[in-house]
């Protein structure tokens, strides 16, 4: 098989340690082993794009500029995301979530509900959350209502504000949800306003104690893997602790906790695992333990 020559010549496993070691001081943000395929990939492909000679010029700019620090970070850390990607957790989220914070919550004045997308990329995740909300709650004008919608990558927000995508982007909303929630321009469809106004969108880096308030539940989808052992565990531990009592934590498709300290409760819906925070009353008795936690 012939080899690319930037990639045989220009990038040594030297280099790539020293741009992974530097992405995890400043970000703390791990690549590991299992990624590492993944990780030479983007970076050759990066190096390539901007027509660097080698590694270390690209490490040199990284150095020097927060700008193309960023770039590079954002190309590595780009997902796939799509529209009620995971169609089971937004059943549960319209079933069994919502349901439960109507009735937890309806002699509250305010009645307040505060979702968190952590991890919210290029924005479909949040304007799903926000479709489900206002498709699922009885008299949604009835409530404040906030979804915070995080992000480390600023390019990633920007796109998410405009809040507009082509038509494929759509391929798993309805046709209903598509009319109402909307509009069709030249350049693709624009979320309404009235949906637009019920995100919060900013960046964070997850690692950095940010205080947030109280949180209904959690969104955060392939987002822990990027993170070591120690550093998940203090992310898991403050979004165990921003949750209203009986909130619900969500993670992606294929991910669970295990051995973690913090007493979430393991609830399966269908093809959906939730975790959830007891409720006050259930605290003060011995809640069930995530699986393998100690």
């Amino acid at each position: 098989m012939k080899q690319h020559p930037v990639a045989a010549a220009r990038l040594t496993e030297s280099e790539l340690d020293q741009i992974r070691m530097l992405i995890e001081q400043r970000s703390a943000i791990l690549f590991d082993s299992s990624r590492e395929r993944f990780f030479s990939t983007r970076v050759r492909e990066y190096l390539e794009e901007k027509k660097l000679s080698s590694g270390a010029e690209l490490l040199g700019l990284m150095r020097g500029s927060s700008v193309e620090y960023e770039a590079l970070l954002e190309r590595l850390l780009t997902q796939e995301t799509s529209f009620f990607r995971y169609p089971a957790v937004f059943d549960a989220l319209s079933k069994t979530i919502l349901p439960e914070v109507q009735e937890r919550k309806f002699w509250e004045n305010p009645r307040t509900l505060r979702i968190w997308s952590a991890g919210c990329s290029t924005g479909e995740e949040p304007y799903s959350i926000a479709i489900a909300v206002s498709d699922a709650l009885k008299f949604a004008e009835a409530w404040e209502i906030e979804i915070l919608a995080t992000d480390i990558s600023r390019r990633a927000l920007r796109h998410a504000e405009k809040g507009l995508y082509p038509k494929r982007s759509l391929q798993d909303v309805s046709m209903g949800q598509v009319e109402n929630y909307f509009t069709a321009t030249k350049h693709g469809f624009q979320v309404k306003p009235r949906i637009r106004r019920m995100i919060s969108f900013a960046q964070m880096n997850l690692v950095e104690p940010v205080y947030v308030g109280k949180i209904d539940c959690i969104f955060c989808m392939n987002v822990l893997m990027y993170f070591s052992d120690e550093r998940r565990l203090a992310i898991l531990r403050r979004f165990y602790d921003a949750l209203e009592p009986g909130g619900y934590f969500l993670l992606g498709h294929a991910e669970t906790l295990s051995n973690v300290p913090m007493k979430f409760e393991s609830v399966t819906l269908g093809d959906c695992r939730l975790y959830r925070k007891p409720g006050a009353l259930e605290s003060r008795r011995a809640p069930a333990l995530v699986e393998g936690a100690s």
